[in-house]
């Protein structure tokens, strides 16, 4: 039975009737371009095949029932007009926080039943919790005809991550959720929400792109994620510019000779230089370089390491054991201080490179990562 049939019948044993309409929303890989996004900077992630599906009907009485199949416990029932930012700590808090940001901006939501499953691993840096947001604000846009375009989905679902939900994040996740296409990047300017799709078909051309999901999240990931924005706009306010993405490549060290604070200065270096990788690999795919590529995410790696300090052991070691196996380029995604690294390999190196990082992680004691191929899938969408 496919994931669609599972949901609705889920959906239907739960709540006595079938759902009205099946949707899903992807998790996603960021290629290059990390920690821009909140620094009004370039991004260019693609959609993965994992993805949140949510089975969903209207209700009338203000009353929104939310389940989970992968979370414990029976149903959460909410009234609307009771959400209040910063009071729910469970899983909940993602879902509700759509339907409060929809009310707030003025969409008449009176209810809902939802049963949401999701294939996205928790806790890779992959992208989850947007997942679950953009895949309950497509099915209330198109339940209640709210007729909301993709990228005012995406802002919807990040402000209820920032404001409900607590987390400081930029505009990246959502966007790739809501609008990737499948067999491309989405190169994503954060300022403008400019988008363009560069076609990205790595096995048309003999590599693969895999994960190595460490399997890790370091706690104090959120305070340092909080210290590291802070930091970004003490930057841009002490260069003057209203935010890093105004400072040219060019012109970076000079800037940085005017920066006394030397963490500030390594942060301030990292967001410009990735900014610039971000623009290199998008000339390098639509010229057909792509094997090119791997120098670059290589040095964005370093970059996150040493100037962004945002890596670990785990991280250093998914990326380092691959290319000395042969890989054509790898770093850390995401977040950081945890969760997942891409690696960038010849299809026929596929098997070696996976044993290696594997072996790498049980000789260093390390709890055994989970490596899988990332796919260019389909952003969000109505499955039924």
């Amino acid at each position: 039975m496919g994931a669609q049939q599972q949901v609705a019948d889920a959906f239907a044993a739960l709540y006595g009737t079938a759902p009205e309409g099946i949707w899903s929303a992807p998790g996603r890989v960021n290629l290059i371009g990390e920690h821009t996004d909140y620094n009004d900077g370039f991004v260019m992630p693609f959609a993965l095949p994992h993805t949140a599906v949510a089975a969903a009907s209207r209700r009338t009485d203000g009353i929104v029932r939310l389940h989970s199949a992968d979370v414990e416990g029976g149903v959460a029932e909410l009234r609307p007009e009771d959400l209040v930012p910063g009071t729910d700590r469970a899983w909940t808090a993602y879902p509700a926080g759509v339907v409060w940001a929809l009310r707030e901006a003025g969409h008449p939501v009176t209810g809902a039943d939802i049963h949401l499953a999701s294939t996205v691993p928790v806790g890779a840096g992959l992208s989850s919790s947007a997942a679950l947001e953009v895949v309950v604000a497509l099915a209330l846009n198109d339940l209640y005809g709210l007729g909301l375009q993709r990228w005012q989905l995406a802002r919807l679902c990040q402000r209820a991550e920032n404001v409900y939900v607590g987390a400081p994040t930029g505009i990246m996740d959502q966007t790739a959720s809501a609008c990737c296409e499948e067999g491309h990047a989405l190169f994503l300017d954060t300022r403008d929400l400019s988008q363009r799709q560069i076609p990205f078909d790595l096995a048309a051309e003999g590599m693969r792109l895999l994960v190595v999901d460490t399997r890790v999240k370091h706690s104090h990931s959120e305070g340092e994620y909080g210290k590291r924005r802070a930091g970004c706009e003490q930057g841009a306010a002490l260069l003057g510019v209203d935010a890093l993405r105004d400072v040219p490549y060019a012109e970076l060290d000079a800037a940085l000779a005017r920066i006394d604070d030397e963490e500030v200065r390594r942060l301030v270096r990292h967001v410009v230089t990735e900014d610039e990788r971000v623009e290199r690999v998008v000339s390098l795919l639509k010229s057909g370089d792509t094997r090119a590529i791997g120098p670059v995410l290589v040095e964005g790696h370093a970059s996150l390491r040493d100037d962004f300090r945002i890596s670990c052991p785990e991280l250093d070691l998914a990326v380092d054991s691959a290319l000395a196996a042969g890989a054509l380029g790898a770093r850390m995604t995401g977040g950081g201080f945890g969760g997942s690294a891409i690696v960038l390999a010849e299809a026929a190196e596929v098997e070696t490179i996976t044993k290696a990082v594997e072996e790498a992680f049980a000789a260093a004691s390390f709890t055994a990562p989970r490596v899988f191929e990332a796919v260019p899938a389909a952003g969000a969408r109505r499955l039924g």
